[in-house]
Formats: structure tokens, C-alpha cells, sequence
């Protein structure tokens, strides 16, 4: 007989994806530069302080009775801890607006996180994007900038912000009064 709370745990589904966070200092040197495209753009939602981070892995809805799957995929990483440098703001065009982004220079360290990571998760079946993997920090969607404003002059501050990465962080998405709200469920420390 299985009791009430392991069944209402298989029945409960988490949004989840695995990602990688930065300090509060770097958060604040990438909020001054989404306060800048802000202040030059007609129209956007920018992403706040508090829920920047790099996606290494969306997962979607995941029963809650995997969860420890996901944290024996991520506790089998075995690569000491990094960093990344920022190279430049991107986006990418959409007719409601762009979707700005800040651009990671290529790190072989990040790529082999995702790599294990995703053929780990898969080999445990969960069901996961196939399209190649273009690490990105999502600062703003739907933006519409000002007519003559260039976010290339920013690129020299941009490419200025190095990130120490030293844990890989399991997260919940959750929408609260229509916004997004993540939290840290686990945390697998590089060393």
C-alpha cells in the first residue's frame, strides 16, 4: 500500500531547470547595464537582481518523486570550480519585441557541465531539448530599443564582468503575481 504522502509526491509536478548563479556583486554589475538598455528602450520586461542566472538545463514539469534523480545526475559532475567571461549584448529579433541577452565567452568547462549533465538525465529518462546548447544570461524580453540606440557601446563593460562558478544549482520556477520566482532546491559544489 503506498501511503498518502509518497503518492501525492509522485502527483506533484515542479517546474525545474539546473542553472548557474552568480554572486550579488555580479548581479549588480549586470543590473547596471539591463538599467542602461532599460532606460533606452520603449517597452520590455527585464529581468530582476535577484533571478539572474546562466540555464545549463531545462527540465519543464518533473514529478516530484524525481527528484532525486535529477540530484544523482548532478552529484556525478566531477569538474572543479571555473569561470566565465562575458563578451557582448545580443539579441535575438522577434516581432513583439527582442529577447536581449549577454553573451559567455566559449568555456569548455561549461559545455562538458551541460554535456554530462544532459546524457545523464537522459540515460535516467527524463525528456530533454535536442537543439545545440548556446549558453546566453537572459536580461530582457519583448524589448523595443530607441530609434539610434546601440547596445554595442556597451560591450567594452559587458566584456569586463568575469563570473567565478563554483556550484551548479537545481532550481524551481514557480509564477507569482504573473512574474517569475525561482528558488534553489540543490546545490552540487564544483571543487
Amino acid at each position: 500500500m503506498i501511503s498518502c504522502s509518497k503518492r501525492k509526491k509522485e502527483w506533484v509536478f515542479i517546474r525545474l531547470f539546473i542553472a548557474l548563479n552568480f554572486s550579488n556583486e555580479i548581479r549588480a554589475q549586470i543590473s547596471e547595464i539591463i538599467h542602461k538598455i532599460k532606460s533606452n528602450s520603449h517597452m520590455g520586461r527585464f529581468v530582476a537582481k535577484e533571478q539572474l542566472h546562466l540555464t545549463v538545463e531545462f527540465l519543464g514539469e518533473v514529478p516530484g518523486s524525481r527528484l532525486d534523480l535529477v540530484k544523482e545526475a548532478m552529484n556525478g559532475l566531477e569538474l572543479g570550480a571555473f569561470t566565465l567571461n562575458l563578451t557582448k549584448i545580443g539579441c535575438f529579433k522577434r516581432r513583439e519585441g527582442d529577447i536581449c541577452w549577454l553573451g559567455i565567452e566559449k568555456s569548455d568547462r561549461l559545455f562538458s557541465i551541460q554535456k554530462s549533465l544532459h546524457e545523464s538525465l537522459a540515460e535516467r529518462g527524463f525528456k530533454l531539448e535536442t537543439r545545440e546548447y548556446r549558453p546566453h544570461i537572459t536580461i530582457g524580453r519583448r524589448v523595443k530599443l530607441k530609434d539610434g540606440f546601440d547596445t554595442s557601446g556597451l560591450d567594452d563593460v559587458v566584456g569586463k564582468i568575469a563570473i567565478g562558478i563554483d556550484k551548479v544549482d537545481l532550481m524551481r520556477s514557480e509564477f507569482t503575481n504573473g512574474r517569475p520566482v525561482y528558488s534553489v532546491l540543490y546545490s552540487k559544489y564544483l571543487r
